[in-house]
């Protein structure tokens, strides 16, 4: 038998899901007349056993010790994995669970989020890695407290119904092209999908920000900033790259894994990069062919985890509390080209 949802308590009730989430919680914003209704009817539909209610303070409405990290596009790279970890590690000395929560990498219609994040078995939701704007308009409709790492440009801050933390880029990429600009590299492309993820935008905003800031225009005829496939990202990047007359003075890279393809391809075709660099973004180490060897920015992912934890147990502590965006700073590390 399919057991009650928080949905299902809300349409009864004819109240919003939110106002069932704290009732159940133990969380104020509710009065105890209403708590009562909804005890009572979460009794009712089997939401909640009758021997669940009883107690002084109705101790068995105390929030849920667990926590879920939704993800999309499951990745076993260091990167992702570091976060995760610790994450896992710093709701462990609270005393709190992590439920890992997959999310398919592509959208159908129809498609509806998994029920464990609906049917209070989770106090609090941190999201990682999902980039599909169908799948984070559901996520923001959940009642609980949310931490989101990164959006789209589709769905800003407003619209997520939760806090954000994203990865500054602007001013990192503003730099590394500046860089290049003020050592005579004038002729450069940009590389990577700017409407996936809005630290993508940013990314290609500082590249546009550092010709402005020198009078200088862009040849857009060098960048490649459309829509890249999970799939096909080196079969798209080739075709770009082969469609050009000549090589630029080099490439600025949204991320490491693009930089990778695009080093890939110069490996391959023997391309002379003492004339044609290439940056990237993310210091990431599990790309042999780029880790260690171009300009890119390191992204301290370790305390990046612990701030999404202790984000999560904040709102879930202070469900009240205004939602939080926040920046966190990166560090460039310029390589010789």
């Amino acid at each position: 038998m399919k057991r009650a949802t928080i949905q299902e308590l809300a349409a009864n009730l004819g109240i919003s899901r939110v106002s069932v989430w704290k009732a159940l919680n133990n969380k104020p914003g509710v009065s105890a007349d209403l708590r009562k209704r909804i005890v009572d009817e979460a009794v009712k539909i089997g939401y909640l056993k009758e021997s669940e209610t009883k107690g002084d303070g109705n101790k068995h409405l105390q929030q849920s010790r667990t926590i879920a990290v939704v993800v999309s596009r499951p990745e076993s790279s260091n990167f992702w994995m570091q976060i995760i970890h610790q994450i896992a590690g710093e709701l462990s000395l609270q005393n709190v669970s992590l439920l890992y929560t997959y999310l398919p990498s592509r959208f159908t219609e129809g498609d509806i989020l998994p029920s464990v994040l609906s049917d209070g078995s989770v106090s609090g939701i941190i999201v990682l890695n999902v980039y599909l704007e169908e799948q984070l308009k559901m996520l923001a409709k959940l009642p609980m407290p949310k931490v989101f790492l990164d959006t789209v440009p589709t769905m800003p801050f407003e619209r997520l119904d939760g806090d954000l933390v994203m990865i500054e880029g602007r001013d990192a990429v503003r730099k590394i092209t500046g860089q290049l600009l003020d050592s005579d590299r004038k002729r450069l492309g940009f590389i990577g999908d700017i409407n996936y993820a809005q630290t993508n935008m940013d990314r290609y905003q500082g590249f546009v920000d550092a010709f402005q800031m020198r009078g200088l225009s862009i040849n857009e005829s060098l960048n490649l900033t459309g829509s890249l496939h999970l799939t096909t990202h080196y079969k798209q990047i080739s075709k770009f790259l082969n469609s050009l007359d000549a090589m630029p003075d080099g490439f600025v890279c949204a991320s490491d894994y693009i930089a990778n393809f695009v080093q890939q391809y110069f490996t391959e075709h023997e391309v002379d990069q003492e004339r044609t660099c290439i940056t990237g973004f993310d210091n990431n180490t599990d790309l042999t062919n780029v880790a260690g060897k171009i300009t890119t920015v390191n992204v301290q992912t370790k305390y990046i985890g612990a701030r999404l934890a202790n984000k999560v147990l904040f709102a879930v502590n202070y469900p009240t509390a205004y939602h939080e965006a926040c920046y966190i700073s990166s560090e460039v590390m310029y390589r010789s080209y």
